[in-house]
Order: structure tokens, then C-alpha cells, then sequence
């Protein structure tokens, strides 16, 4: 919810801030600064907030291996407190700067729920709800939005007087979750394979299925533990993987190029760079200024209504097609938004209501899918060693590509006019036609069966695995030394040369009377291969 919520209300206070900026500046230094580079500073404002979701995605994995899921969470509120009384104090400090870290630590804090609470959400659902659980992650991010947007309207805390407690209202969910989280259960499979308390993991699961915890569900865990072990023979006694070990691990590459693309392809679609100029964008559509708040609210309302309708059909439709889908319609409308804005400018009448329809149903489209089937492939595809790893990787490049956005979207608009949302399209079908390529469907099924689709992808034999004609270097030896005898053609009598021509013509060996008595332990298919070869000599 926070990084909906401070992603959308900072959109409200835009004009009071730039304002506050000016005239900071101006008891500072005597003098008032340009529009442009009021805009730069504000920007940089804005930009905070991504800057500080990257150093939180970072802390997220280090940060929830330590203290676990649901701890992680509670300390994680630190960052939220101290940025509320940081943007409460900069208009009695009069410091833009205060401003600025207190965007910054709530991006921290936004960072980190981002990648632990879809963990800790997708480690404690049953199989056949953790896409639905998940997915609730998608919902309040959407409702954030909306919230924001609403509590930004004028009527409530949007006035020029109100701004500071505007930014800081963020806190009040984040004291709720303080007084309420320590009340639930920690997550069920960081209790056994990160702590190797199983009594405590049983009461937990015990708790979360109502009172009995189901054995199926200790024997998948079981299983799951044995490939910890591995993990942590491999990784040292934490059994948590480096960043660079897990992009050095060629066996979970396909899983790890899927997660990185859907990522970056998440931010990059340009979806929340219409929250962070929602209303410029629809003053350019010719919305009346009066009403713009309003058509803003309209957004968020928008991605709210997707994210409820999707976690009601994902266990349904499931994780693929949802994220294909939803690529799909936003590339179509990127191209129908573009087209209505060159006839806008061309002074059609009619095109500023379909350029607002456009960015209603591009965001509609974005919640269907994109939205939350992303923050759920991590925990759905990556073992217990690998996902803080991976989720750190994940959340690092989605909070990088949210501030190259936010950044460059002010330019692109300059720069290409109608055309700024060709970008963004482009995003969408590269998205849709690479994750199409790559990613299996992931619904109701178990980590192994996942993994075994994604090795299809992966080198050969995986991890840790040796088939036959394959050798420990890592060299890949395709035929073994009898098998190579079966790529020659069916022997004929040898002739013997000249100088021997007394000699009787040498044929192919006649069968063993008895079976030859090979181990097949010893290689696979060696036996198969001596008694496919014996005829030949």
C-alpha cells in the first residue's frame, strides 16, 4: 500500500511544493529561481522516492534472511516514521532538502514491503491460493493509489495549508500494520529451511489452515528442505545465495533473465509515470484544470477495479496468460493514445476524451496483469535459498527503470509531443512477445514441476546433475565412446590390403553365447551399448 499511496500523493501538492521551493530559495539567496530549474528540483523530489525503493530493494533480501518475513516488516516501519516527522518539520525548518530525505526514506521504506511482503505472502499460501494471495500485494498497491488520489483532493488534505501533512499521512497505515502484524504467524517455510525450527513451522501452518497443519503440505516442504541442503553445502552454513553466485548459476538462468525482464518491463511500460504526471498529462488532453483532480482519482479507481477483478480470475485464467494479456491490450492502447493525441493537435474534435479514455483503459490493462502476476513469479519460481536473492535482483532493477522513467519522462513528452507513449508501446510488445517465449505457466503447480519447465531452457542436466555424455568440467562430451560407434554405417566384410591377399575376408563377430554381465550403476547405458556393439568388434 505504501508504494502505491506515496507514488500517487505527491501528484496533488505539485504547484505548493514548486511554490515552497521559489520561496525558500528566495530568503536563502535574495533572488527566485527560473521555471526550469524549479521543475529540476522538483523532479529530483520525485525521483527521491525511486532512489530510496532501490537502496530498500536491496536491504530487502539481507534484511528478511536475518530477521525473517514478518519482523523485517515491522523494523521496516523505522524508515516510514522518520520521513513523516522529516516532510512534517521542512516548512517550520524552511528546507527543501527535508523534502527530499523524507522521500527518500519512505522510498525505503516502499522498497522494502515491495519484495518481503510478496514473499512472505507467497511462503505462507496453500498451493492452490497463492496466486490469489499474492496477488493481494497488486490490490493494495492499487488502492494506495486511489487513497493517495483521494486524500490529495482539495476538499480533504489538498489545500496549499496542508501539504506537509499530506506527505506525512503515510504513517497512519504504517502504525496500523505496527499495532496489528505482531499478532500473525511468521512465514511457515522461513521457520523450517532458514531457522530449522520445525515445531515452530507446524504451529504456524497450523495457524494459517485453521488449526491442523496439512501433511502434504510438511512432506512438499520436507522435500524442499533437501534441496536447502544442497543449497547449503554449495553456499556456506546460511544456505542463502550472492547476488552473484545466482547470476553466476547457469542452472537458474531462464528463471532469472524472466524475472529481470518482467521486471524491467513493468516500470518501463511507463504505467506509474502517470501517476507522478497525471495532471500534466491530461492538461495536454485538454482537461479542464478544474477538473483534473478528479480524472486523476479516475486512474487510480481504474487499476483498483483490474487488481480486485484479477485476483478473483488468476487462480482461473493463471499467471501466463493474465501477463501476456495484459501487455497485449496495453500496447493496443498505447497505439489508440497516440493516435487520438496527433489528431488532438491537429484540432479534431472530440480526441482530449478519447486521450483520457486511452490512459483509463492503458491502466485497466496494467492491472490486470502486469500490476501483480510480477511480484509473484519470484516466490513462485526460485527455491527457498535463491528467492531473497532473487527478489533483491528483481526490486533493484524495477526501482532503477522507476527512476529512469520519472526522470526521462518529462523529456520524452517535450521531445516527442503526441508520440510519447510509442516508447512505452514498444515496451509492451517486446514484453508480451518475450515472456510469451520464455515463461511456463506456474499455476497450481509445485516448484520442482516448475523448475524441470524452465530447465528445458537451462543447460543441459541442470545443477548438480550429471547425465551420460556429459563430464564434471562443465564440457558437454554429446556421445559417449560406445555410442560413437553407433554414428558409423553397418560394417561390410573387411578386405584385407594386397601384400595379405591369401587371407580369408574378415566378418563381424558372431553374439556371446551368454549375456554380457554389466552393472548398469557403473554408467547409464552401458549395457545397452556393449550388447548394441559386441556384433561389431
Amino acid at each position: 500500500m505504501q508504494y502505491g499511496y506515496n507514488i500517487s500523493v505527491i501528484n496533488s501538492p505539485t504547484n505548493y511544493i514548486q511554490r515552497f521551493i521559489n520561496d525558500t530559495y528566495w530568503e536563502r539567496w535574495g533572488t527566485g529561481l527560473d521555471t526550469p530549474k524549479i521543475t529540476l528540483v522538483w523532479t529530483f523530489i520525485v525521483s527521491a522516492f525511486s532512489l530510496g525503493g532501490l537502496v530498500g530493494a536491496i536491504l530487502a533480501g539481507p534484511m528478511a534472511s536475518r530477521f525473517g518475513r514478518k519482523h523485517t516488516l515491522l523494523l521496516n516501519n523505522s524508515f516510514l516514521f522518520a520521513s513523516a516527522a522529516l516532510v512534517l518539520a521542512s516548512r517550520w525548518a524552511r528546507s527543501v532538502e527535508m523534502i527530499v530525505a523524507g522521500r527518500l526514506l519512505v522510498g525505503v521504506n516502499a522498497g522494502v514491503s515491495m519484495n518481503v511482503q510478496p514473499m512472505y505472502f507467497g511462503e505462507s499460501a496453500p498451493k492452490h491460493l497463492r496466486g490469489a494471495v499474492a496477488f493481494s500485494s497488486a490490490v493494495f498497491t492499487a488502492f494506495g493509489i486511489f487513497l493517495g488520489q483521494v486524500v490529495g483532493l482539495t476538499e480533504l488534505l489538498g489545500a496549499e495549508a496542508l501539504w506537509p501533512y499530506l506527505l506525512a499521512s503515510n504513517a497512519l497505515p504504517g502504525l496500523l500494520q505496527l499495532l496489528t502484524l505482531p499478532w500473525f504467524p511468521e512465514s511457515p517455510r522461513y521457520l523450517l529451511m532458514d531457522r530449522g525450527d520445525r515445531e515452530a513451522c507446524v504451529r504456524a501452518l497450523a495457524r494459517l489452515r485453521g488449526g491442523v497443519a496439512p501433511p502434504e503440505e510438511l512432506e512438499e516442504m520436507q522435500q524442499e528442505m533437501q534441496e536447502m541442503q544442497k543449497q547449503r553445502q554449495q553456499h556456506g552454513d546460511s544456505g542463502s545465495v550472492s547476488p552473484w553466485a545466482l547470476l553466476r548459476d547457469r542452472a537458474l538462468r531462464p528463471q532469472l533473465r524472466t524475472v529481470m525482464a518482467a521486471s524491467s518491463a513493468m516500470m518501463l511500460c511507463g504505467n506509474d509515470s502517470i501517476y507522478f504526471y497525471a495532471s500534466s498529462i491530461f492538461r495536454e488532453a485538454g482537461i479542464p484544470a478544474a477538473k483534473v483532480q478528479y480524472a486523476c482519482v479516475g486512474t487510480g479507481l481504474s487499476e483498483f477495479t483490474a487488481a480486485v477483478a484479477s485476483n478473483l480470475l488468476i487462480e482461473r485464467a493463471g499467471r501466463r496468460r493474465l501477463l501476456l494479456g495484459g501487455y497485449g491490450m496495453m500496447a493496443c492502447f498505447a497505439a489508440v493514445f497516440t493516435l487520438a493525441l496527433v489528431l488532438q493537435s491537429r484540432g479534431v474534435a472530440g480526441m482530449p476524451y478519447l486521450s483520457m479514455a486511452c490512459v483509463f483503459t492503458y491502466i485497466l490493462s496494467f492491472g490486470v496483469g502486469p500490476a501483480g502476476v510480477t511480484g509473484i513469479l519470484p516466490a513462485e519460481i526460485f527455491d527457498q535459498a535463491s528467492r531473497p536473492t532473487a527478489y533483491m535482483i528483481a526490486g533493484s532493477l524495477m526501482w532503477i527503470n522507476l527512476l529512469l522513467v520519472g526522470m526521462m519522462f518529462p523529456l520524452i513528452i517535450a521531445g516527442l509531443g503526441p508520440y510519447c507513449f510509442l516508447p512505452f508501446g514498444g515496451v509492451c510488445v517486446a514484453a508480451a512477445l518475450y515472456l510469451g517465449r520464455v515463461l511456463p505457466e506456474t499455476k497450481g503447480r509445485t516448484l520442482a514441476e516448475i523448475t524441470a519447465e524452465f530447465d528445458k531452457q537451462g543447460p543441459k542436466g541442470g545443477k548438480g546433475s550429471m547425465e551420460p555424455g556429459s563430464l564434471e568440467s562443465g564440457v558437454d562430451c554429446p556421445l559417449t565412446p560406445l555410442k560413437a560407434l553407433d554414428r558409423l554405417s553397418p560394417l561390410e566384410p573387411l578386405t584385407p590390403p594386397e601384400h595379405v591377399s591369401t587371407l580369408e575376408p574378415l566378418y563381424p563377430l558372431d553374439p556371446p553365447a551368454a549375456p554380457l554381465d554389466v552393472k548398469p550403476e557403473v554408467f547409464p547405458g552401458i549395457k545397452e551399448d556393449l550388447l548394441s556393439n559386441n556384433q561389431r568388434g
